[in-house]
């Protein structure tokens, strides 16, 4: 073997290593994939606990009704939440349920989702309950504002609409003007276009890099999620918390939010500050698992 061959076999063997070195890297990668996708194969064909067999889709106002409810968690089943709980909220009032932390508020508000069953009693809208209405139509009617909203990777835009395919570009910007959204959007460089990532974070830069003086603030990243949740055109809103973590401006423009949204439909309140409940037509204060109804008018007084 003369130089040149010897040349060329060392190149040859340099390139197959370097080959085989990636390939390790590329077998582990799939690896991985596979894992992962067992998981989302796993969840995909994972049965819920509960039946959502319901197929009713009627033209819902938005009147919610507990009757006689008990509930207890599936994992503290010795421990009462709800006993005989019972309360109408009529269509188109605002209602503010407060009190001591473990009463049942969220409870009231994971019920009204229909994330759990209760164990005995019956929770109905508009006088169906709401087991048989349709459960991908139903959550399309009631929309939550949580007290930490989740800003998705994408533009604000499309933070707007997700999971609103239907939704026009003038739906949009009705939500967002309704919301408080459209005035600070405006002000941004790229408006609805701009990138916000996970924890508000506004990115730029092709590869999404972090533009670290650009976080959106809690009270732009609540009054996003109401947006989200206006552009539905829910006939229940609910509100759990959705001012506790802001300040007072900030809570301010979201209660000026809020109450734009009242009026054209049932809205819910979960709060401890008298100012994000004072405009409430009504005040529900559970201690317990149970309800004692106070006009606002009493509680100004």
């Amino acid at each position: 073997m003369d130089g040149k061959d010897l040349f060329k076999f060392l190149m040859y063997q340099i390139q197959l290593g370097e080959n085989v070195y990636w390939l390790g890297y590329v077998i582990a990668g799939i690896m991985e994939c596979l894992g992962a996708s067992r998981k989302v194969l796993e969840y995909m064909h994972r049965k819920p606990a509960m039946p959502f067999d319901g197929d009713q889709r009627p033209v819902l106002q938005g009147t919610i009704c507990f009757d006689d409810v008990y509930f207890t968690y599936p994992s503290r089943p010795n421990n009462p939440v709800l006993k005989a709980f019972t309360l109408t909220i009529k269509a188109g009032t605002t209602v503010a349920l407060v009190g001591p932390s473990g009463g049942g508020k969220s409870s009231i508000v994971s019920l009204i989702q229909h994330m759990y069953e209760p164990d005995s009693g019956t929770i109905t809208i508009d006088g169906i309950p709401i087991q048989r209405v349709d459960h991908e139509y139903y959550h399309e009617r009631v929309a939550l504002v949580a007290q930490e909203p989740i800003l998705y990777n994408g533009t604000v835009r499309q933070n707007i609409l997700y999971g609103c395919d239907w939704a026009t570009e003038e739906d949009m910007l009705e939500a967002a003007r309704n919301a408080n959204v459209h005035n600070f959007v405006m002000e941004l460089d790229k408006k609805y276009d701009t990138m916000c990532g996970d924890k508000g974070v506004q990115m730029s830069g092709e590869f999404f890099l972090v533009d670290v003086g650009a976080r959106i603030s809690g009270g732009q990243k609540q009054r996003i999620a109401i947006a989200r949740a206006m552009v539905r055109n829910p006939c229940v809103l609910i509100l759990d918390e959705a001012t506790s973590a802001l300040d007072a401006e900030s809570e301010a423009q979201v209660q000026e939010a809020i109450n734009r949204c009242a009026g054209m439909r049932t809205v819910l309140i979960v709060a401890h500050r008298l100012s994000t409940v004072e405009n409430a037509d009504f005040i529900a204060v559970i201690e317990k698992g149970k309800v004692v109804q106070i006009l606002i008018s009493e509680l100004k007084q």
